[in-house]
């Protein structure tokens, strides 16, 4: 759940948490509230910190750092906020990374590399004017963290009252005054801050006169955005760890009804959420650190995400563990209110989420979001081999015949010179596929995309085949396995009931053994693809005597067997997407039997993780980017131009989370790093379907009258009635959940 990624990170994170337990307990953080509140500090803390190093760690060795970027960091902030740190060291570290910005800020670098604590004064109401040769500033900034007490203050403020211009500056706190006058240009004052752990304070200008030598050129506002915002998120990913720690901790031994309330399955729900929460906070954040090294659209699309994301995400984690935790929580003693406190002053100080919204909003019309973690140049081999098979793949007819609704198209000439190497599936193992971990994946996706060729979809086979390679024999590997991937065989899945839809294991569909094989009587429900399908997994109970999970079998059933009849299901929006199947003594032989009788659960299992790995990793679709873009396009929608373009915002923000969420799981893995759990595919499920439930309703909220209106002149009513095939797909959010709270966080039954 930390912002590491690799061992180097993670090494870090360790050595910082320990620093930071060590030198700032909360006990004593809270004794000195009153002088953290007045910009003043216990001398040791801030003298162990800059020993470590850790205020330098981004600063270029000239000035005594380590020139370790963005991305490492923000690692360091987020294990200092989750210890709750106190004191200036979030706002010295954005100045003097403002200062990094800059084309020359030598003596201001030098300082901060010594170890001067720093602030970073904005606010709409600061103005520059030409004076000649210089500039004169007057204005008051908003609320700056770290204000009172910074010994270095870097400024920004609109050239002639132009947001989009800005003049950017530093000034010593301590000889604030135009040189000759000796009125003060410059007043300070401090604010009661939200956050106790920090000053908060306003600096107003009275015609202040700007040191030319103190004139920062070169300040981007997009490297500005990205490591003032990203720096804030990683300090509210550390809130989130914190808020869920403490969390579960308490619901393990709060007994309520003669047993611990982490046992109830509401408090068990929520707390999985906020697992779900922090994990899409820390991704989001990820994702912003590594725009570092990209273009200024892609630092603007990521910084704004983050903005809109895992700052509010800290906010609403503070509140839950605060509801959590009861009265206790709601004390002054606890420490829950001080990262709740934290939390609202970091949001706060980055803008608002309307105005992020706005503007990545604004931003989606012009750039999508770029996720890619290979480059041109990344395994050369591998693409002059792929390369080399898919301009022979472009020579050949597109011949693939395409079938009704969710099923895959069935292959032909294209799809067997992709099967002969291996490119239907690359990440399945040889001789079905490369054995292609991440890196290779994203290679071979991009020669697919650079010649405009779609990659193979094998629909539910893609989920029915790595269960087959696991744990079929040899003949079933042979008789199935190449014929799916060359796009002979379509699946479908027989497993959910009537009676039986997440308790699979109280399915009721039962086989009874006979010469040869076995007779499977029963009635499934819910099965996408059925009337496509050549073939189904079915599991059904072949043992009665024993615990539900021991006696179910895994049966392999061709669907145009005697007994088996398939009728579609018309849902809501009109469509027949969904099947229900009767199995009217349906004979099995022994042979498409999988393993043995009685593995049935263990290696569903397997076809499950498989299925909620595709879905939470599929492309964002219910209330997408593009079809809010669409929207705006046609200016089909009630309201303004400006709430439909906060509605694109939100809808992006959920829809560029998810794909943080996937790429840092397979960063993570590409790296060698174990990936725990709570990044496991209960996790990437849960939230793919809240962003498109979410995403889903926002888009249907901004049509006004035109929602009554339906297909085909207006498709977003329906893409909303649509939204439960995702909701109920691979098992519901509330089972995930459950997986979640008992599998992952070890909550008590």
């Amino acid at each position: 759940m930390s912002l590491a990624v690799d061992a180097d990170q993670q090494a870090l994170a360790e050595s910082v948490a320990a620093f930071a337990r060590k030198i700032a307990p909360l006990s004593q953080t809270r004794e000195h509230l009153s002088d953290y509140a007045a910009g003043t500090m216990p001398t040791e803390v801030w003298t162990a910190l800059c020993e470590q190093g850790l205020h330098a760690l981004h600063l270029p060795a000239a000035y005594g750092g380590d020139e370790c970027g963005l991305a490492t960091l923000a690692v360091a902030v987020e294990q200092l906020s989750t210890a709750l740190f106190p004191g200036p060291y979030l706002p010295t570290v954005t100045a003097s990374a403002l200062a990094m910005a800059a084309t020359d800020a030598q003596a201001l670098l030098t300082a901060f590399g010594a170890g001067m604590t720093g602030s970073v004064a904005t606010g709409p109401d600061l103005l520059a004017t030409r004076d000649g040769d210089g500039w004169v500033v007057s204005g008051t900034s908003e609320p700056a963290l770290g204000l009172p007490g910074a010994q270095r203050v870097v400024v920004r403020a609109a050239i002639d009252g132009d947001p989009e211009v800005s003049l950017w500056f530093w000034f010593d706190p301590a000889d604030p005054s135009v040189p000759g006058s000796e009125v003060p240009a410059v007043r300070l004052t401090i604010a009661e801050a939200v956050d106790l752990t920090r000053s908060v304070g306003r600096a107003a200008f009275d015609a202040y006169r700007v040191d030319p030598a103190r004139v920062l050129d070169g300040i981007d506002a997009a490297p500005a955005q990205l490591w003032t915002t990203t720096l804030a998120a990683a300090e509210a990913t550390g809130i989130c760890r914190w808020c869920l720690d403490t969390t579960v901790d308490y619901i393990r031994v709060r007994n309520q009804f003669g047993r611990p309330i982490g046992s109830f399955q509401a408090v068990q729900h929520k707390t999985a959420l906020m697992l779900v929460r922090a994990e899409v906070a820390s991704a989001v954040t990820w994702d912003a650190a590594r725009a570092e090294s990209q273009p200024a659209e892609q630092r603007f699309l990521a910084a704004a995400s983050a903005a809109l994301t895992a700052l509010p995400a800290a906010i609403d984690q503070a509140v839950d563990c605060v509801s959590m935790l009861g009265g206790i929580g709601f004390t002054w003693e606890h420490d829950a209110h001080l990262y709740w406190r934290r939390a609202i002053a970091l949001a706060a100080g980055v803008g608002g989420e309307d105005a992020a919204a706005r503007e990545l909003g604004e931003r989606c019309l012009r750039a999508d979001r770029d996720f890619a973690f290979v480059t041109a140049e990344t395994l050369p081999a591998l693409r002059a081999t792929v390369g080399a098979v898919l301009d022979e793949v472009l020579a050949l007819p597109d011949d693939e015949i395409p079938t009704a609704g969710w099923a895959p198209a069935r292959g032909a000439s294209r799809r067997a010179r992709l099967a002969a190497d291996g490119l239907v599936a690359p990440h399945y193992p040889p001789p079905y596929g490369l054995g292609a971990g991440p890196a290779e994946q994203a290679v071979i996706a991009e020669e697919f995309a650079r010649r405009d060729l779609t990659q193979p979809e094998l629909g539910i086979g893609g989920w029915v085949l790595p269960t087959l390679i696991e744990h079929g024999d040899d003949e079933q590997r042979a008789r199935f396995v190449t014929d799916t991937l060359l796009g002979k065989i379509i699946w479908c899945q027989l497993f959910s009931e009537p009676g039986a839809g997440s308790d699979l294991a109280g399915l009721s569909t039962a086989a009874r053994k006979v010469d040869g094989g076995w007779v499977i009587t029963g009635q499934k429900v819910w099965n996408s693809q059925a009337v496509e399908a050549d073939w189904a997994v079915c599991l059904a109970r072949t043992d009665a005597t024993v615990p539900k999970h021991a006696g179910l079998t895994y049966f392999l059933i061709p669907m145009d067997a005697d007994g088996v009849d398939v009728r579609p299901l018309r849902q809501v929006t009109g469509i027949w997407e969904f099947n229900e199947v009767f199995l009217d003594e349906v004979f099995v032989p022994d042979s498409q039997v999988v393993a043995n009788p009685g593995d049935g659960w263990r290696i569903a299992v397997t076809t499950l993780s498989n299925e909620r790995l595709a879905m939470g990793s599929a492309t964002f679709g219910h209330g997408s980017s593009a079809l809010v873009r669409r929207l705006l396009e046609s200016g089909d929608h009630a309201g303004t131009r400006d709430d439909a373009v906060r509605v694109l915002g939100r809808n992006a923000a959920l829809e560029l989370s998810v794909a943080a969420l996937n790429l840092r799981n397979a960063v993570t893995r590409m790296n060698g790093t174990p990936v725990g759990n709570s990044s496991g595919n209960s996790v990437r499920k849960v939230w793919h379907a809240i962003a498109q439930r979410d995403a889903s309703r926002a888009l249907v909220s901004v049509l006004g009258p035109r929602a009554a209106v339906g297909h085909p002149e207006q498709p977003y009513t329906f893409d909303f009635l649509g939204l439960p095939a995702i909701l109920f797909g691979g098992g519901t959010i509330e089972i995930q959940l459950d997986i979640i709270a008992r599998r992952v966080l070890s909550l008590p039954r």
